[in-house]
């Protein structure tokens, strides 16, 4: 399930929680309709990136999360007595990427510490992915698909575990018998939500792998001696699938291939470097976002592989960002992004401009 965070002292802990009670009303409906859009909620004092972009929000634990009351805090400490300094479990430790389902959370993955956070900005709520007391081993890339199943790259197992919408553990794919796996070294995830087949790099291996919901190898794309050909790859890392094309960042050859979902290559983008911490996202238009963590900088190209702009995150108004990688669009047009250095995602809205194909 995804479990809540549990504080290390229960008794001050429950007084919080009685005082809360007789202080706070609840308005649970009200809550839900004054956040009903996420982007509408927080885009009161946009903070200017690029003419194309504008800052949202910016989150790292918990805190962000749930509602600040400064003088009710400091209300409780006074009657409580100050919690416990403890080694926080809710806070980002090492990002490595991001993904969000249809109502509006916002999945983390955390290897660092182990687990998957779980953001509900709409309902105030944070959780992480836990499986009956165990922890996903090292979640570094996540996909999730049309029924909201959540879909866990996880390194140290070699295999993607799928959980339901509620956080129920489903199965794992990838698992050949014997234990071994389909992967040598499993790097990003997408899926195809029209048809339910998922893809998956394999970095170390300088394939694709297409299956079935269920797991199926449908097709490997590629080969395991890498290539520079058109639909050969070297060192591929994250994958992304948007209507019925399949780009995937050829980092080895420092370039993203646009395929179509069956495996057919369709196109090339060049890139001036990529290597295994640069992220790529796609959003509605076909646009392609990809990161340079080295340089501090995003670069957007048009569908059809035209630079339309670079930016720096790091020029953000008093969020400075330092070292973007991973990153996410969701359908909304809202671009997620992995601080590296500073431990935290960013979230950007997409505004309309440049949007020719």
């Amino acid at each position: 399930m995804f479990s809540q965070q549990i504080p290390s002292k229960i008794y001050p802990a429950v007084l919080r929680g009685l005082i809360l009670l007789c202080l706070v009303p609840v308005n649970t409906g009200a809550r839900e309709q004054k956040f009903a859009n996420f982007r509408q909620a927080v885009e009161a004092d946009p903070q200017q990136v690029s003419p194309n972009l504008r800052l949202i929000r910016v989150f790292s634990s918990a805190d962000d999360v749930k509602p600040s009351h400064p003088i009710l805090d400091r209300t409780l400490d006074i009657i409580a007595g100050p919690a416990d300094p403890v080694t926080r479990v809710d806070v980002l430790r090492s990002p490595s990427a991001v993904v969000t389902d249809s109502n509006h959370r916002i999945f983390v993955a955390d290897p660092g510490a182990k687990t998957v956070h779980v953001f509900d900005f709409i309902r105030s709520k944070y959780s992480r992915l836990d499986v009956h007391g165990e922890h996903p081993g090292a979640p570094i890339a996540l996909a999730v698909d049309g029924q909201d199943n959540l879909y866990v790259v996880e390194q140290t197992g070699r295999t993607v575990v799928v959980y339901d919408a509620a956080g129920k553990f489903q199965r794992q794919l990838g698992k050949l018998q014997g234990g071994e796996s389909y992967f040598d070294t499993p790097a990003g995830i997408a899926i195809d939500k029209s048809t339910g087949r998922i893809f998956v790099s394999d970095r170390q291996g300088h394939r694709v792998f297409i299956m079935d919901q269920r797991g199926k190898l449908i097709r490997k794309l590629g080969s395991r001696g890498a290539g520079r050909r058109p639909g050969e790859f070297r060192f591929p890392t994250q994958v992304v699938v948007t209507g019925s094309e399949l780009f995937v960042l050829d980092s080895g050859n420092t370039r993203i291939q646009v395929l179509d979902t069956g495996g057919t290559f369709l196109r090339t983008i060049p890139l001036g470097y990529a290597d295994a911490r640069t992220g790529l996202a796609v959003d509605n238009e076909g646009r392609a976002y990809v990161s340079d963590p080295a340089l501090n900088q995003i670069q957007v190209f048009a569908h059809g592989g035209q630079m339309l702009y670079t930016f720096d995150p790091k020029t953000t108004k008093e969020e400075a960002f330092n070292r973007p990688s991973l990153m996410w669009v969701d359908p909304g047009d809202c671009l997620y992004v992995v601080d590296s250095q500073n431990n935290r995602v960013g979230a950007f809205q997409i505004k309309g401009e440049n949007s020719t194909k």
